[in-house]
């Protein structure tokens, strides 16, 4: 039987969005340095098989990411990598009194997803065999950023797109963006590409309201053209429980749960009718047996699954064997250039025309070199900042 004999923190930081905060407002008014971080948990076994998780944590509290890896450790040193259920239930036990849900659940999806990698690769399979996928189809994708300040810099994120041959581009645009999203609308038009709208009230409180929302997509839909694809994280926690209405109220389909952090809640929302389009992340969630059963709970209530993937290497191909697995109709693509995350892919991985294929390698497909380790050092200045500051906020025109 082969056991775990190491378990290994890892923080790694590298220029995000070319650190351009003329440019892209996220790196404007969340990555002030221009560098962002990814959080990895390194599982050794004694057989020599390195697996790799990731935990999307580290964006926000690198050393928290590390305290908690840490904290667990020892729990899971000198037992078997395939017992994945039971190691699973065991760190959410010794951390679930003062964490059930939010930071320690990140830092147990990284285990959990490295524990799956140990697996896969022992049984000389790709992951997403392991978890019983039959065949190794491409996988669609949607482009996801639109995050652009000016319309030059939205227009090369749409060339972007159309050279990878995807069909629909999920930009960020809040209540008071209807010109952007038109903007967006009107020219993607001229690609055949299809807005989505990530509205991003995730964890806003307090958060716009379903008339809110009722209202920004009105003028939309007479003045946009092409319907949108979906519309994401429309409302906060303080007004979530109006989701189902919102959804009787509007034919364009409602998409979110990527923050949610335990299966079991994310699984209620989906079968009390809160999505059209459910979206687990297997690197907040608890790992990728937490996203199966997300897949198995929108089978029973008629919702489609889009894993969410705005994290590194690791964390996008967690979501996208398990996605390839369960039948996942579409996944994620971010478009800001991340020059460690394409380091971190075993073999290069771009979408081609449109759809995502995944290599028929054993485990996830992603690799650890000191070399990658030496090239990007973690940066204490790489924090993703939440709290923003409104003077940051450019006023730009988007009036077509």
């Amino acid at each position: 039987m082969p056991k775990i004999v190491r378990i290994r923190p890892v923080l790694l930081s590298a220029p995000y969005a070319e650190g351009d905060a003329d440019a892209n407002m996220e790196v404007r008014l969340h990555l002030p340095s221009g560098l962002r971080t990814t959080g990895l948990v390194e599982i050794t076994l004694d057989n020599g098989v390195v697996g790799l998780g990731e935990g999307y944590l580290a964006v926000f509290a690198p050393h928290v990411f590390t305290a908690i890896t840490n904290l667990i450790a020892p729990l899971l040193i000198g037992r078997d990598p395939q017992d994945v259920e039971t190691l699973f239930r065991e760190m959410v036990t010794l951390t679930g009194y003062w964490s059930y849900q939010g930071a320690a659940r990140h830092v147990v999806s990284a285990c959990e997803i490295a524990l799956q990698d140990c697996r896969a690769q022992m049984l000389g399979v790709p992951l997403w065999q392991a978890l019983g996928g039959q065949k190794n189809q491409p996988l669609p994708a949607y482009a996801s950023g639109g995050d652009s300040i000016t319309p030059a810099h939205m227009q090369r994120e749409l060339e972007q797109i159309a050279q990878l041959g995807i069909k629909t581009f999920k930009i960020r645009a809040r209540k008071n963006l209807v010109d952007k999203v038109l903007w967006c609308q009107r020219e993607g038009a001229r690609s055949n590409i299809a807005i989505a709208v990530d509205m991003t009230q995730n964890l806003v409180v307090p958060s716009q309201t379903m008339e809110d929302v009722l209202t920004f997509l009105q003028p939309i839909r007479e003045g946009g053209g092409n319907p949108l694809a979906f519309v994401e994280e429309v409302l906060g926690p303080d007004q979530i429980e109006h989701l189902p209405e919102l959804r009787r109220r509007t034919d364009i389909p409602v998409a979110g749960g990527e923050i949610v952090t335990t299966e079991d809640e994310l699984r209620a929302r989906v079968l009390a009718g809160y999505y059209g389009i459910v979206q687990p992340d297997a690197t907040v969630i608890g790992g990728i047996n937490s996203v199966r059963r997300v897949f198995a709970a929108a089978g029973e209530a008629g919702s489609r699954v889009y894993v969410h993937c705005w994290g590194g290497a690791v964390g996008m191909m967690a979501n996208y064997h398990v996605a390839l697995a369960c039948g996942g109709e579409q996944v994620e693509w971010p478009l800001p250039r991340y020059d460690l995350r394409e380091a971190l892919f075993a073999k290069p991985l771009q979408p081609v025309n449109g759809q995502i294929q995944l290599a028929d390698a054993p485990g996830l497909g992603v690799r650890l070199t000191n070399a990658v380790e030496k090239e990007f050092p973690f940066r204490e200045e790489a924090v993703y900042r939440c709290l923003v500051d409104p003077a940051l906020i450019p006023t730009v025109s988007w009036k077509i």
